[in-house]
């Protein structure tokens, strides 16, 4: 699909628009609004320096030399890269390099920005500061278009507005992320962190609360934890009272709730690691 919008491959039936231009009618207007940018892909010329091989690819989108070069220093440092804008970029690791690929789909400034895995192969460290630096880009300007693929469910939630989930060339479903894991969730679930009991309160005290389902509790350390389950959210706030009346401190309070790698388990009927070990295609 990303070749098809990207006008790399041309579509065997139907028709497919990318900034109300026909990807197969009109690439020529298509492609200067467009960049795209690939995990583990080895653009770029080897016998090149980084700063050479961004600028030669600036030119290629007929940047002026002022502004490639400007971008060019200014993304290098966003990535961590400027340490290494003169050596050959086929001396650079497989993580280094596809920072500087990161470089090259943001110099253009895209209408619409393609990411292929983009941090594959970054370190967890590197990975955060991409998704950040994505983030901010697509934030700042609300013309700008992403699209991206990924089998990293955290980046799927923490870049997109909307989440298709496809498995075998069928789209499951597609929603915001919010309303994905919101439709998921069956039950509230909260664990909580209090000051001990010394006595007053016992689990079945909490049990007995309208709306609790099931709480277990362990005694820690100079704390009481408590993890319970409600029919909704609302009676929680009886099990804050019942803390207050018994003078109870409340230290920490954190919800559970769905993530989109549970969505993905629902709705395929196994992990996203079975689905790569087994070769099946999935989005």
């Amino acid at each position: 699909m990303i070749k098809i919008l990207t006008t790399l491959l041309a579509p065997s039936t139907g028709h497919a628009w990318v900034s109300g231009f026909d990807v197969a009618d009109e690439p020529e207007k298509v492609r200067p609004r467009i960049n795209m940018v690939s995990g583990g892909e080895t653009s770029g010329y080897g016998l090149l320096t980084v700063r050479e091989n961004l600028w030669m690819f600036s030119q290629f989108y007929g940047l002026s030399s002022s502004v490639a070069n400007q971008n060019i220093k200014r993304l290098l440092e966003v990535v961590g890269l400027t340490d290494r804008a003169n050596a050959k970029s086929s001396d650079l690791s497989t993580g280094l390099r596809q920072k500087m690929n990161i470089v090259r789909g943001f110099m253009t400034d895209p209408d619409v920005l393609f990411l292929d895995e983009p941090t594959l192969g970054l370190d967890v460290g590197a990975s955060r500061e991409v998704r950040r630096f994505i983030r901010s880009w697509v934030d700042n300007n609300s013309t700008r278009t992403l699209m991206l693929t990924t089998h990293y469910m955290v980046e799927a939630d923490e870049l997109c507005d909307r989440v298709a989930i496809i498995n075998q060339g069928r789209v499951l479903a597609c929603d915001t992320p919010a309303n994905l894991k919101h439709q998921l969730q069956q039950e509230a679930i909260f664990h909580l962190e209090v000051s001990p009991f010394n006595g007053s309160l016992n689990a079945a005290m909490f049990e007995a609360l309208p709306g609790v389902c099931n709480v277990i509790h362990k005694p820690q350390e100079g704390f009481e934890s408590l993890e319970l389950i409600l029919e909704e959210e609302q009676a929680l706030a009886r099990v804050v009272n019942t803390l207050n009346t018994a003078n109870i401190r409340l230290l920490n309070l954190q919800k559970n709730e769905p993530t989109l790698e549970d969505v993905f388990v629902k709705l395929v009927g196994q992990s996203m690691e079975e689905v790569e070990k087994k070769g099946e295609p999935d989005e």
